[in-house]
C-alpha cells in the first residue's frame, strides 16, 4: 500500500519506520531534516509532491493545533479515493473536518509515546480506533497494530474525549500540582522519589501535547473533581477527626481496587 505521512515527530517517525517494512511510504515535514532519519521512505520536499506520489493512505501526525490546517492543505494534493488518518490525542474539531471534507477516514490514538515506551515490546501498550472510521481501513490498522502486540480499544469520538479527560487529565493535573508545590530541598523519601520520577517524565513531554490534553473540553469536570476532593481533605485535616479520616481512606482503597 502507498502511505504518505505528514509530521515526522516521535509518533510520525515511528509509524514511518514500522509501516515502511511492508508498504511504500513517503514522508513530509516542514522541518526537512527530520525526514532524513527515516530509512526506506521517499522524502517529499513540499506538500504539492503528495499528488505525484498518489497515496492510498495519508497519515497526519502533526500536533493537534495544526492538524486541521494541515489536512486542509493536504486534501488539495491527493485524490478523493485516498483515506485520511489522524493520530490526535484529543479529537476536538476532527469529526467536523472529516464530515465537511467528504473523505473516508480512520481516526486513531496510540496511547503511548515512542520516546518512553519500549517499542520492541508493546504488549502492555494500547491504541484506540474511533468507531466512526472507515471499516476497511480500520481493519488494516487493527491487523497492523495487533501484529505489534498492542491492546486495541474502540470508542466513538465523544466517548474517546471523555475517556481521555479521565485517563490523562486527571493524572496530569495531579502530577502538575505536585510539581508546582516543589522547592529545591533534597528529600530522601521513597514515595517522594516515585512521584518525582513521574513528574519528570510528564514534564519532558512536548508542551503542545500537554496543552492538548488539558484543553480537552471535558477536562474541566475532572479538575473540579480534583479541587473538590482537596477541599474535603483539608476539612478532614482541620478537624483532626480520625474516624472521618478512616472513612476517607477506606473510600480511597475501594476506588483503586
Amino acid at each position: 500500500m502507498k502511505i504518505a505521512i505528514m509530521g515526522i515527530g516521535n509518533m510520525g517517525s515511528w509509524l514511518a519506520k514500522e509501516l515502511s517494512k511492508e508498504n511504500e511510504v513517503a514522508v513530509f515535514d516542514l522541518e526537512h531534516e527530520k525526514c532524513s532519519r527515516i530509512n526506506n521512505a521517499k522524502v517529499l520536499s513540499k506538500v504539492e509532491e503528495f499528488s505525484a506520489f498518489a497515496p492510498e493512505l495519508a497519515i497526519n501526525a502533526v500536533t493537534l493545533q495544526h492538524t486541521v490546517k494541515a489536512f486542509e492543505e493536504l486534501v488539495k494534493h491527493i485524490s478523493n479515493g485516498c483515506v485520511l488518518v489522524d493520530v490526535t490525542s484529543v479529537k476536538t474539531g476532527i469529526p467536523e473536518f472529516y464530515k465537511k471534507s467528504g473523505f473516508r477516514f480512520v481516526s486513531m490514538h496510540p496511547m503511548f509515546g515512542p520516546t518512553f515506551a519500549n517499542v520492541e515490546a508493546l504488549e502492555n501498550e494500547s491504541l484506540v480506533i474511533i468507531k466512526e472510521s472507515d471499516e476497511q481501513m480500520a481493519e488494516f490498522f487493527r491487523k497492523f497494530f495487533k501484529g505489534l502486540g498492542l491492546n486495541l480499544f474502540e470508542y466513538t469520538f465523544k466517548e474517546h474525549d471523555e475517556m481521555m479527560a479521565y485517563s490523562l487529565t486527571l493524572p496530569f493535573a495531579s502530577t502538575m500540582v505536585f510539581a508546582a508545590c516543589l522547592d529545591k530541598k533534597s528529600v530522601p523519601g521513597t514515595t517522594f522519589k516515585k512521584h518525582m520520577k513521574i513528574a519528570k517524565g510528564l514534564l519532558s513531554e512536548d508542551d503542545h501535547l500537554l496543552a492538548e490534553i488539558l484543553f480537552n473540553p471535558n477536562s474541566m469536570k475532572q479538575l473540579v473533581n480534583v479541587t473538590n476532593r482537596l477541599e474535603f481533605l483539608k476539612h478532614v485535616i482541620k478537624g483532626r477527626d480520625f474516624e472521618e479520616a478512616k472513612k476517607f481512606f477506606d473510600k480511597l482503597r475501594e476506588s483503586i481496587r
